[in-house]
């Protein structure tokens, strides 16, 4: 064996991915953080500010109890760059020691992570219950170490995944901005848009998945200028995109995304092949290397670099308080788009498998098991609880997958209203019309704060669905924005509109000295 190769003991790779996804869970990095904050201090949307200041408290608090940010725990994506004079020391293959390290890390009795993955997606799609296997990306490089860049993807973002093939003349930007107009908001801004441009249709997705973590750089990007043509894309399109006036959870504002990250490839003279990739307001990732002298010590962030932010700094004018236990529709009826409620009394959750299951029992005629009439249901599978949790982190998830459930629910069981993150389709909407039956949204990348207004959870119906089982929560004081009121009007659509020219008259002033 030459001098420069190193071994690396498997357990090493195994302890130092566990290590590392307990990590991210509760650990944003702190280039997002400052950006955050500084977009925080800018924000002039009232709505958006206060969706901004409930992610950086969220991240906060979930720093000190090392808890996870958000409930969606996430799609394990690792790439590793293995040096060609390292020698792995073990009998299970470099996958396989990878999802040893998922599975201990989701496991974990102090901090466990919520399992999303499910096998078999075809048809049963029965939950793995430890979130393996990961998906893992291995490039042969020069070198004596193991480089590995660990994310843990939430859903939201990555269902909003976009690619296409360009003509060689056509304008990437175009597109791309053409195409995030389109995703709505439940891929939870602000974060991230990633592009990878060339290679073949595979290439571009990775080039994008792989971008997503660099350092956030765009403020010294800015300050300094372009050196190549690539940096200009990234920040034509920051500024396109944040033009847009989508806003912190599409409520409409001044920041959308916090950086671009723009990658390429040599491609075929006939092709341009493009990908987009959005990265949530989690934004989980981490990267190491390991050198043979065993796994990875990583050192808590600096929390001082975490603004000081409270609950009284978070608080707005005209806020309603809502009694869920003597809520009458001549309530709901009055609530009006895009102000803020404070809900208290016993609600119930339930999201994409829960539903189907009682769709599926109205369609056959049979009684469900819990009764819908007069309540409210919450779009939610939170993590398990731990110590004197009442429920783990419980934040939203994407209710536009509820949309085809949504008639039959209302027509038939006389729910009052749901709660969850992001727009509603145009079906959805015209059945809220129809049933007088409004659509809340709570602040997705807050699941760790909106967890403490839990006082109590049981239990009611499903239990072999796990995470997407139905509970009824006791809450006191959760906030939430009336999204979509019995008029169909959606703060999805008049809250972007409204910064979008504002943005527009602001630029137009700068250009003629206003």
């Amino acid at each position: 064996m030459s001098r420069s190769t190193r071994t690396i003991a498997g357990d090493d790779i195994t302890r130092s991915v566990a290590d590392a996804l307990q990590y991210i869970s509760y650990y944003h990095p702190a280039d997002y953080v400052r950006s955050l904050s500084q977009a925080y201090a800018r924000e002039q949307s009232p709505a958006a500010k206060n969706a901004i200041g409930q992610i950086l408290l969220n991240s906060r608090m979930a720093a000190f109890g090392r808890r996870p940010i958000c409930q969606d725990t996430g799609l394990v994506v690792l790439f590793a760059k293995v040096g060609m004079d390292v020698r792995i020391k073990s009998k299970r293959s470099f996958a396989e020691l990878v999802n040893e390290g998922v599975r201990q890390a989701y496991l974990d009795p102090a901090n466990p992570l919520r399992p999303s993955i499910v096998s078999d997606p075809l048809s049963k799609r029965m939950n793995t219950r430890d979130n393996t296997p990961a998906v893992v990306h291995v490039e042969l490089v020069p070198g004596n170490q193991v480089q590995i860049t660990i994310a843990a993807k939430g859903g939201g973002s990555e269902n909003k995944a976009r690619f296409t093939t360009l003509n060689p003349s056509a304008s990437v930007s175009d597109w791309v901005v053409d195409t995030v107009s389109t995703l709505g908001s439940g891929w939870c801004p602000p974060g991230l848009i990633s592009i990878g441009i060339g290679g073949s249709a595979e290439k571009a997705m990775l080039l994008a998945k792989e971008a997503m973590n660099e350092p956030i750089n765009m403020s010294e990007l800015m300050a300094r200028g372009p050196s190549n043509a690539e940096e200009a894309l990234r920040i034509e399109l920051y500024q396109r995109i944040n033009a847009l006036g989508i806003g912190a959870q599409g409520l409409g504002g001044l920041t959308t995304v916090v950086d671009v990250k723009v990658a390429s490839w040599p491609v075929h003279a006939a092709s341009k092949p493009v990908a987009l990739i959005p990265q949530c307001a989690a934004n989980r990732h981490l990267t190491f290397a390991l050198d043979g002298s065993g796994p990875v010590e990583l050192q808590p962030p600096d929390l001082l670099e975490w603004p000081q932010i409270g609950g009284d700094d978070l608080k707005v004018s005209g806020v309603r308080r809502v009694n869920l236990d003597t809520l009458t529709k001549e309530q709901t009826a009055s609530w009006r788009c895009g102000e803020t409620l404070l809900l208290s009394g016993k609600m119930l959750t339930g999201r994409d498998a829960a539903h189907k299951r009682m769709v599926d029992l109205l369609e056959a005629g049979k009684p469900l098991p819990v009764d819908l009439r007069g309540r409210v249901i919450y779009y939610v599978g939170p993590v398990r609880a731990v110590r004197d949790e009442v429920v783990g982190p419980a934040g939203p998830t994407t209710s536009s997958r509820m949309d085809e459930f949504t008639e039959k629910i209302l027509a038939e069981t006389g729910l009052f209203a749901m709660v969850g993150k992001a727009e509603r389709g145009p079906a959805a909407i015209e059945s809220i019309v129809k049933h007088k039956a409004p659509y809340l949204i709570a602040v997705g990348g807050a699941a760790y704060l909106i967890s403490k207004a839990v006082k109590a959870a049981r239990l009611v119906a499903f239990g072999d669905l796990g995470m997407e089982a139905v509970y009824e929560f006791d809450v006191q004081d959760m906030p939430v924005i009336m999204a979509v009121d019995t008029e169909g009007n959606s703060v999805h659509n008049s809250g972007p509109l409204e910064w979008r020219k504002r943005m527009a008259a602001d630029s137009i002033a700068r250009s003629i000295g206003v």
